[in-house]
């Protein structure tokens, strides 16, 4: 498998991309200039259509638009250039931002921060109602995660640990439990950073340091390895109709 080149805004941190399957689209962020892009494969045509505060990580709601999340625990909704205030800060984030979030099946957010000083980073959750909830604390940085397909289990990367860790997931409640090492990376091997979970329930995760995305078996064993022309490789997904 050879990476082909789409586009190229020379992103300082290009993270977080997103299939929108309403939109037939492709979003990604670059975090540290708060910008977002767009691209849309069947007609080649890709563009910037956000610029703003730094966005760590981005959901789509069910009528199209995106929730940001954003520098200093900040969550606002955009569609097509208009912003709506959903939560305006975390206090204790406000020297942080978010990093890497994803919709669980139900409709909630995983959305973790980045650490900051001597504070480490947390992992919250956005529930449907609006409510917030701490979930982890003590976090080097809190990155990729990903469900199983049967919606038991939820992985999670703490990258500066090296470390996938695997949680039981209560889809009704949204409460992670029996929290294990599910992958340890090697330290000549690169970061984990952004992940996703394909059909077969094997994980992806994208390798920051190390030039590659990798797939995992349930199991933990290195089942593919695909190089990409770049030292800083931070995350990655499936589009497309299937």
């Amino acid at each position: 498998m050879t990476p082909e080149l789409i586009a190229d805004y020379e992103c300082v941190c290009g993270e977080g991309p997103l299939w929108h399957p309403g939109e037939g689209r492709l979003y990604w962020t670059d975090i540290d200039t708060g910008r977002l892009f767009r691209y849309e494969p069947a007609t080649g045509r890709h563009e910037q259509c956000y610029q703003g505060e730094m966005v760590g990580g981005f959901t789509i709601q069910a009528d199209g638009a995106l929730l940001l999340f954003r520098a200093r625990g900040a969550v606002k909704r955009w569609q097509e250039g208009e912003l709506t205030t959903v939560i305006p800060e975390i206090p204790e984030e406000r020297d942080s931002r978010f990093n890497d979030v994803i919709a669980d099946p139900a409709g909630r957010v995983f959305c973790g921060t980045m650490p900051k000083g001597k504070r480490l980073g947390c992992l919250h959750r956005l529930d449907t109602n609006g409510s917030l909830t701490r979930l982890l604390t003590g976090i080097g940085c809190s990155n990729g995660m990903g469900f199983t397909p049967d919606r038991k289990g939820m992985y999670y990367t703490d990258s500066p640990k090296r470390e996938i860790y695997l949680f039981d997931y209560d889809e009704t409640t949204g409460a992670l439990s029996n929290q294990r090492v599910f992958l340890r990376t090697p330290e000549d091997d690169g970061v984990p950073d952004g992940m996703t979970v394909d059909a077969e329930g094997c994980i992806w995760t994208a390798k920051w340091g190390g030039s590659c995305v990798v797939r995992y078996t349930p199991e933990g064993v290195e089942e593919r390895r695909i190089h990409f022309p770049a030292q800083r490789v931070s995350s990655l997904t499936f589009g497309g109709e299937d």
